[in-house]
């Protein structure tokens, strides 16, 4: 048997993977299912399914609740290829296991079973579980080493083999000692997935069917079980917002050190929020308080200055945003350019070299290389049905406290007189100035402070 590089699964074995996403989550007090409550930026139900393929399954199965289309749309966004199964009665985890029945009789060598509501799990951790059944156990757990076991279910082993899991609650003095838990994921072999799931049993208070069983049902069948530790962290569920919380600070940990390890340097780390996708390149510099969501690129040496919010933006080479600067999706900062304090930019590109330093916005535009945009300026792109795009050529100037409004071309080199509001295409290299004659009368200020002395 081989396995794989990256991951130590076995790489001649068949695997099916299974994740179990029909909780409702009545604790999270939310009118959205459990599963598409977001990490770092991504429903939760995405980290299990990149696990599950990470450790190997060629074949997905997603368990979703009655009704719950979202969370099958969801799951198509990450794995269009996962197979969609309802869980229609909600009577447990075994349960909701054979809801996958038609995918489980296919026959596959492995079945691996992760949890929607349990994001930190690796792929290399679920992997470990296939390497053994490859060396012939016949279910193998996920557990951990845990700080304060109590409330957890502890994994009961004798001469280095898993017997059963006892829960908190059933456990006796002895047992309640042990910290080593279990931390929700098994693997199944194959052969015998169908019949151990079809065996276990709701004589429990609950009267529902857990997987959990099926450790003593494997023992009765004279299948060996065993378990694999994976960290305590790994193994944080969500069942609430409090644990959504923890959760999230445990992804954030991860990112940012993905981030520092790659070159970037964080200067306040525990300030930087990141998207599970942001991608950073070397000798970038983030100063603290920013948030980097989904979908943004940062090439090497640019430099992210406090309290800036980037999403669905990138940012090229030695290009300098904020502080207190707002990329809203679609913008596009090209190399050495300089989006500055208290300005958003959205559906716009600002062009090498160029400057956007103060309380301005800019969406759906493209600024020219090298132009200078003053402060105050904004981009009227909007009419009330429509978008409308404005064209800034390469060099202009635009003078402080302009509007150019949409759809107009400011030409190459073309410089626009403070204080105008621009409503025609002005060609290059001219000057544009839109905005009242100014008059002056002598004396009036004078003679109205008086009148209001007087009265």
């Amino acid at each position: 048997m081989n396995e794989s590089p990256s991951t130590g699964a076995p790489t001649r074995r068949t695997c099916l993977g299974i994740a179990l996403a029909a909780g409702e989550g009545v604790r999270m007090r939310s009118a959205r299912p459990k599963a598409l409550h977001e990490v770092a930026g991504r429903a939760m139900v995405a980290y299990a399914l990149e696990a599950l393929r990470e450790a190997g399954a060629e074949a997905l199965a997603l368990v979703v609740g009655p009704n719950r289309d979202d969370v099958a749309a969801e799951a198509r966004k990450w794995a269009p290829e996962a197979e969609t199964f309802v869980q229609n009665e909600r009577k447990g985890t075994a349960h909701a296991t054979l809801a996958a029945r038609a995918a489980i009789a296919r026959g596959y060598d492995d079945v691996v079973i992760a949890y929607a509501d349990a994001p930190l799990v690796s792929g290399g951790s679920l992997a470990a579980l296939r390497v053994g059944l490859a060396e012939g156990d016949g279910l193998v757990v996920l557990g951990f080493e845990a700080a304060d076991p109590k409330g957890y279910g502890r994994l009961i082993e004798r001469d280095g083999r898993l017997i059963a899991i006892r829960e908190d609650k059933d456990a006796a003095a002895a047992e309640r000692a042990i910290r080593r838990c279990n931390a929700g994921p098994m693997a199944l072999s194959g052969r015998d997935a169908l019949a151990m799931l079809e065996a276990v049993g709701d004589d429990n208070a609950q009267r529902e069917f857990y997987l959990t069983d099926l450790v003593e049902i494997a023992g009765r069948r004279g299948l060996a079980a065993s378990a694999r530790i994976a960290s305590e962290e790994e193994a944080m569920g969500v069942n609430d917002r409090v644990q959504l919380a923890a959760v999230e600070a445990a992804m954030q940990r991860r990112l940012r050190v993905r981030a520092m390890l790659g070159g970037a340097t964080l200067i306040a780390p525990e300030t930087v929020f990141l998207a599970f996708d942001a991608r950073i390149g070397r000798d970038v510099i983030v100063e603290p308080h920013v948030v980097i969501g989904k979908g943004v690129a940062i090439d090497d040496g640019a430099v992210i200055h406090a309290f800036s919010h980037l999403e669905g933006a990138r940012v090229a080479s030695g290009a300098s945003i904020g502080p207190f600067a707002r990329l809203r999706p679609g913008a596009d900062v090209a190399a050495k350019a300089k989006v500055g304090n208290f300005v958003e930019i959205k559906a716009a590109v600002i062009e090498a070299g160029a400057k956007v330093n103060h309380l301005t916005y800019i969406g759906d535009a493209r600024v020219g290389a090298g132009a200078n945009i003053g402060a105050g300026t904004i981009t009227c792109n909007y009419d009330g049905f429509a978008k409308h795009k404005t064209d800034i050529g390469a060099g202009a100037f635009i003078g402080s406290n302009s509007a150019l409004v949409a759809p107009v071309k400011i030409g190459d080199g073309a410089y626009i007189g403070s204080g105008s509001v621009i409503t025609r295409d002005v060609e290059a290299g001219a000057l544009a100035v839109a905005r009242g004659r100014q008059m002056a009368k002598p004396g009036w200020a004078k003679a109205l402070r008086e009148r209001n002395k007087k009265g």
